[in-house]
């Protein structure tokens, strides 16, 4: 069944009013009582200037408590958040805003100096994340009701905001919630409208299969912006009753370690890349280790190793950690087989933002190794092939999770349904007969051989990154149906290893024979070319295959 977030919210301000819930690492905090009378104060604001439930309101900032508290303030109103990925260029944010038909605006200073209010016509006024003053209006009732905030609020509650006063819009679960904007593109862009009933669904879904134990607190380190970090790592865990640590921009490895350490998080949820950068900068030198690898081979003592391995690595993540849950892209298979091996507690789901975003997930005792985990129970999840067992075919899905469409688009609404209401989600996949998903590719990055075979450049790019020296790769079909691998390589390995440029120069060589050793005829690789900077990514740290076509 499943409960809307908002009462679930509701709820647990009333029982941990006192009790801190949303945390600046380093920075200030608000308890839950603290950041419901903030809502509150919003919520006056919006009444006295004609906000009107379903009108929109866009949320551009980095990751902090302030974030959070703006992002509630809209969406317990009624109204519809518009959250922009800080990350974006401006005109980009300048664009979003004015699509979604926003009429305020949440930011920060930072940002607000970038932008341009002339492009924005619909702005009734901005509203700076980094205090709650006001940056910007059009409207001069506006400007004297903030001016006037406190009295009007200290009138409203003459005896004070109380738990008894907490009362959230939570009358319909179909209405619109979300409109949540896959890229900054200024053309066509695509803003996923979410509903309350599909966040709902997989906050629900959340709730049931990990419950939030008692005094939960959890590092967020994930763009705020994207459907991912939003609903797991701020909406879920907040709901459940914990404590949620911002870090603000995407963090330094040394600070985010350190926040870790601190917080001792019971979920650390991240992307297959965060964890592959750990296992080959600590997790496969350890292993490595001469000494390490001959005690690992014998019995009585390999058990005892990578126990120690892992205890290591759970140490770091601040050694309180549940599941460790990674979305986003699949883990490299070496990767996934040693942290398999070492018996780390953890799992890879699988979804997207139009999904709200979950579509598969198993505990880390019920994951099968190399899925993405079981189709969630709020939604229905098939593959369109002949054999789904052995012919991988595009994954379909429809459920209370599936998004309404996109705004203002109603050509891409309409292509992204089958006539019978499931959404193409543009993944290839098989599903084993315990329900495992296991995913294929992308369909619009399949390649096809010469002899009609199917080439997934996933399968290859991870036989590419597990060579030295290789961070990230991209592998694309060029003319004469030749597979090229683009790699950016890892220059504090090579310099750390003192290789000159004549060695350096060998690498691409060197990484096509080795990978080709364990390809079949048809995929194998006919150059390797490196690139200067790292691979362009999603806000779910998915590398932007089409720049590399």
């Amino acid at each position: 069944m499943i409960q809307h977030y908002l009462l679930n919210l509701e709820a647990t301000i009333k029982e941990k009013w006192d009790e801190p819930a949303l945390c600046f690492f380093q920075g200030e905090q608000f308890t839950f009582g603290q950041f419901a009378e903030h809502i509150a104060r919003f919520h006056l604001l919006f009444r006295e200037n004609q906000i009107a439930i379903g009108d929109k309101i866009a949320l551009c900032a980095k990751n902090t408590a302030r974030w959070a508290v703006s992002f509630l303030s809209v969406t317990t109103y009624g109204t519809v958040i518009v959250p922009i990925l800080a990350e974006f260029h401006p005109d980009n944010v300048n664009n979003l805003v004015d699509h979604s038909d926003s009429v305020l605006l949440f930011t920060d200073k930072e940002i607000w100096n970038k932008l341009d209010p002339e492009k924005m016509p619909k702005l009734k006024a901005v509203i700076n994340c980094d205090d709650f003053s006001l940056l910007f209006s059009r409207d001069k009732k506006l400007s004297a009701d903030f001016a006037a905030l406190d009295q009007s609020f200290a009138a409203a509650y003459p005896k004070g905001f109380s738990p008894a006063d907490v009362k959230f819009f939570t009358e319909d679960l179909k209405a619109l919630s979300i409109i949540n904007y896959t890229s900054g593109t200024t053309s066509d862009p695509k803003g996923v409208m979410l509903s309350y009933e599909n966040v709902s669904a997989s906050v629900s879904f959340a709730h049931n299969k990990i419950p939030v134990p008692q005094g939960a607190k959890i590092v967020s380190m994930l763009p705020m912006a994207h459907i991912y970090g939003l609903v797991f790592e701020f909406l879920y865990p907040l709901s459940g009753g914990a404590c949620i640590y911002f870090l603000g921009k995407s963090p330094a490895p040394s600070l985010l370690l350190k926040a870790m350490k601190t917080v001792k998080p019971y979920l650390v949820l991240t992307v297959p890349l965060v964890m592959e950068k750990i296992y080959k900068s600590s997790v496969k030198p350890a292993l490595s280790k001469p000494a390490v690898k001959i005690l690992s081979h014998i019995p009585g003592l390999r058990q005892i190793v990578f126990k120690k391995v892992r205890s290591s690595l759970d140490a770091a993540f601040g050694g309180n950690v549940q599941e460790y849950i990674m979305g986003g892209a699949a883990l490299n298979p070496e990767v996934e087989k040693c942290f398999h091996k070492i018996g780390l507690s953890y799992t890879v789901g699988y979804g997207m933002t139009e999904a709200a975003p979950l579509l598969a997930y198993a505990h880390p005792w019920e994951y099968a190794q190399g899925s993405c985990g079981k189709p969630v129970d709020c939604a229905e999840v098939k593959i369109d092939s002949e054999n789904q067992f052995k012919v991988a075919g595009e994954i379909l899905a429809k459920g209370a999770n599936i998004c309404l469409g996109y705004y203002k688009n109603e050509e891409a609404t309409k292509a992204a349904f089958t006539e019978d209401g499931f959404l193409h989600t543009g993944d290839l996949g098989v599903i084993d007969k315990k329900g495992n998903i296991f995913i294929k590719g992308r369909s619009k990055s399949l390649i096809l051989s010469a002899n009609g075979q199917n080439i997934y450049p996933e399968e290859l790019e991870a036989i590419v990154n597990n060579q030295p020296y290789v961070l990230e790769s991209v592998v694309v079909e060029r003319a004469g149906n030749k597979i090229v691998a683009l790699v950016y390589l890892d220059q504090d390995a090579i310099k750390k290893d003192g290789l000159d440029a004549q060695a350096v120069a060998d690498i691409p060589e060197i990484i096509r024979l080795t990978a080709n050793k364990n390809l079949p005829a048809y995929s194998r690789i006919s150059k390797v070319e490196t690139v200067s900077e790292p691979f362009a990514k999603t806000p779910k740290m998915s590398i932007k295959r089409f720049l590399y076509k």
